[in-house]
Formats: C-alpha cells, sequence, structure tokens
C-alpha cells in the first residue's frame, strides 16, 4: 500500500490560484530577537525566559500591537558577537524609525520595554525578513530558506530568517521593514530581483501581499493601480478615501508626485469554500480574498 503524499500548503494554494493581494497584516511595530538556537513552534512565546522579563516584554509589545519575531542570520555562527534585538517603527510618509542593541542574559530583554518609548534612529536601510520558520510550517522552510541563501548572499547586512510572520501558504514569504511592504510565492531568483526594486524605492505589484499600514481592500486597490501604472515609490501613491457598501469598497487611490494620475477602483471580497491553508493545520478553514472589480484613471 502506497503512503499518501506529503502534503504542502504552498503548493496547494499554488493550484488553487489563491489570490495573494490584500493579505498582508496589519501593523506599525516589530520586535527582533536574534535567536540561534532552534525556534520553538510559536517562536518568543516558546523561550524559556525569566519569566518577569517575559511578562514585561510581552505586555509592552502587546499594548502596540507589536509583532514579535525571532530572527537569526542565513547559515553564519558568531559565537563571539553577542545576539542582537531591535525595535522597528512606521511612523507614516517615510519615517521609519529602528533601535538596536544587544543581549547576553534575560535581564537585557527588558531594555526592549524602553527602546518602544524611544523614537529610535531615522535614515537606517531597512531590514530585510525572510521567513524561514520550519517548526512552525513545512514550507517556510523548504521554501523559506533558499531565498534567504539568496538574499544574504547578495546583502548580508540587511537580510535575517524570521519567525512566522502570516500567510504560510504564500512562502516564501519576505517582509521588509520598517517599510512595512511584504511579498509573497518569492523563490531565490524572483526575490533577488523584487528586494532589488524594493530597494532602489521601485515597488511593483509582482509578489506585492501589501502594505501593512492598508486594511485588506485597500491593499489590494493599490496593488491594481501598481500593475496598471507600473513600479513606484513606497509613499508615492496614497488611500484618499474608502467607502464600503456590503461586501464592496469604492477607493480612490491618489498619486502624490506630479505626473501620476489619480485612481477609482472597485473591490469585492469572496470568501473561499473551507480549504486546508497550513501544513499543520488539518481542520479546513475559509480564506477570503480581494477582488477588483473595475479600475478607472482620474
Amino acid at each position: 500500500m502506497t503512503a499518501p503524499a506529503r502534503f504542502f500548503c504552498a503548493d496547494a494554494a499554488r493550484l488553487r490560484g489563491d489570490a495573494l493581494t490584500g493579505t498582508a497584516p496589519y501593523g506599525s511595530v516589530w520586535i527582533l530577537i536574534e535567536y540561534r538556537a532552534g525556534w520553538p513552534v510559536n517562536g518568543f512565546d516558546g523561550l524559556d525566559l525569566e519569566p518577569e522579563v517575559r511578562a514585561r516584554v510581552y505586555a509592552a509589545a502587546q499594548a502596540l500591537h507589536a509583532r514579535m519575531l525571532l530572527i537569526r542570520r542565513h547559515g553564519r555562527r558568531r559565537p563571539d558577537e553577542p545576539p542582537r534585538w531591535a525595535v522597528l517603527r512606521y511612523d507614516g510618509d517615510g519615517a521609519h524609525r529602528q533601535r538596536w542593541g544587544v543581549w547576553r542574559n534575560d535581564k537585557d530583554l527588558a531594555e526592549i520595554v524602553d527602546a518602544l518609548d524611544s523614537p529610535g534612529e531615522r535614515d537606517r536601510p531597512p531590514v530585510v525578513l525572510v521567513c524561514a520558520h520550519g517548526t512552525h510550517d513545512a514550507c517556510c522552510a523548504v521554501r523559506g530558506r533558499p531565498v534567504g541563501r539568496a538574499l544574504s548572499d547578495r546583502w548580508p547586512e540587511l537580510v535575517w530568517e524570521c519567525t512566522h510572520v502570516g500567510g504560510d501558504r504564500f512562502a516564501a514569504n519576505v517582509l521588509v521593514a520598517p517599510d512595512g511592504v511584504y511579498y509573497g510565492n518569492l523563490d531565490a531568483a524572483s526575490a533577488v530581483t523584487v528586494v532589488e526594486g524594493h530597494l532602489a524605492d521601485r515597488i511593483g505589484a509582482d509578489h506585492l501581499r501589501g502594505y501593512t499600514d492598508l486594511v485588506p481592500a485597500q491593499q489590494a486597490a493599490l496593488s491594481a493601480v501598481l500593475r496598471h501604472a507600473g513600479p513606484s515609490g513606497r509613499h508615492d501613491y496614497a488611500i484618499e478615501e474608502t467607502v464600503r457598501e456590503g461586501d464592496r469598497w469604492r477607493i480612490r487611490v491618489t498619486g502624490r508626485p506630479a505626473g501620476l494620475s489619480a485612481f477609482e477602483v472597485e473591490v469585492r471580497a469572496h470568501r473561499s469554500p473551507p480549504l486546508r491553508l497550513t501544513c499543520r493545520g488539518l481542520s479546513p478553514a475559509s480564506a477570503v480574498s480581494y477582488e477588483v472589480v473595475s479600475l478607472h484613471v482620474g
């Protein structure tokens, strides 16, 4: 008797044609903690930290709805250097802030709490995070680690592997923070092309999941504008107006620099039948996707 083939959620999503746009989780603050040992399935929550430190950091993160990610360099071990932590913050309109530190024991991580209350440094290059959290989802390792290798070879100081960022079935996933831009369905070659464009402030619709300061329908509308008008800068377009009527949205997207047009975009939400959405999740669940019904210039 032949054993059943192993299920991979990213393979299934591609076969189904799952919509990528409109799937970036909302958020503007990220806490990164370098952790070189094996990652627990639940990331930070599974670390064996001093309870008081864990509670303080967790409470401060929750108050700001910050996403907590464990990070590591791809394939590199640096035992002589202490692991690092960072607080990344997106303040809108290009105002990005970062604060970095090191930790040698659990108590050092309490500095994260103070960092969440400080503005941090501006004008630092963004951090490129590649989800490679194999204990959380097999596709994140199978597809994420080759992408992490390719990007690390090109930008060794910018790129980190990280724990779960959401959307396992879109692996390999890349988050550029604190820019707040998610990309998915990447392989090694496409990831290098996408990140190269991002770092040149030329973001295109291909592989774009969305901007984390927008809700899903707005993400889908902006992606449609980029697909129509071509790659553009992270802040070249703004959502001017959003009107919701049931499962439909009318969204006005306005170009900021001279020469860029305004667009009226209609978006409709669809709920899928129950599907197996992750490698580990055995119970089917529905997913909401966002379809652009119409796009008009002006």
